[in-house]
């Protein structure tokens, strides 16, 4: 019986994601195909994430960049790299940056979801979360820690999770402003501070430290809090 999942392609040829992202919805997934690697953070329909598959040469952050932080922000999710480079010492940097599978194009659609498939069935007996760390819960739309259990809009639970996924954690104030809910002048930076302090109020009532997002000036914020996501 096969397992649906939640797939992110991330692949700059815009024929070959179209294809991957077809013939994998095909299966019955939920796949979304971005162009680069920081799409993913831009994008608010971007929700759990079962498995990724990664193209090595992206503009901008690099596959193999990618790839070692997204398996630090999500340690027990699946991630395929594909690369046309087959060099043995390509393929060890990539199993070391954590790719569980990696793959050397041109990549056959069904060797592909012979692979997804073969993740699946590990994804399906080893979602954990570190529960060290305070959770997001997007099911109930809530942070959990230190036996409390805090509501959140759906615009914060964007917002945190594209800090988890960007680089540094670091988002620009425009990115947020557009996370949180902008349109037009109607929200303005000094608005965009109300809701940083809201947040940080909601991060510290979960086990979060006194500061976990900090101002940087003439860029934006940064979370400099780690944390987990709750199925």
């Amino acid at each position: 019986m096969s397992t649906n999942l939640n797939i992110v392609v991330i692949e700059d040829h815009d024929a070959l994601r179209d294809v991957t992202v077809a013939a994998l919805a095909g299966h019955g997934h939920k796949v979304i195909g971005l162009e680069c690697a920081e799409a993913l953070y831009e994008r608010k329909d971007i929700e759990w994430i079962d498995l990724m598959i990664i193209d090595l040469n992206l503009p901008g952050e690099g596959g193999l960049s990618l790839t070692q932080r997204i398996r630090n922000v999500y340690p027990n999710i699946g991630i395929i790299i594909v690369s046309a480079n087959n060099l043995a010492e390509h393929k060890r940097l990539g199993y070391d940056s954590g790719a569980d599978i990696y793959l050397t194009k041109p990549t056959s659609l069904d060797e592909l979801s012979s692979a997804v498939n073969a993740l699946a069935r590990r994804l399906k007996q080893s979602h954990k979360t570190n529960t060290s760390s305070p959770q997001i819960c997007l099911r109930s739309l809530t942070l959990q820690g230190a036996g409390m259990v805090v509501q959140i809009s759906q615009h914060e639970a964007s917002a945190l999770i594209a800090f988890v996924r960007a680089a540094d954690h670091r988002l620009e104030s425009w990115q947020l402003l557009e996370l949180m809910g902008s349109h037009g002048s109607e929200y303005t930076k000094a608005s965009l501070e109300v809701a940083i302090v809201r947040l940080r109020k909601k991060l510290v009532q979960v086990g979060a430290a006194p500061h976990p997002i900090r101002a940087i000036r003439n860029y934006g914020y940064q979370l400099c809090e780690e944390l987990g996501l709750a199925d």
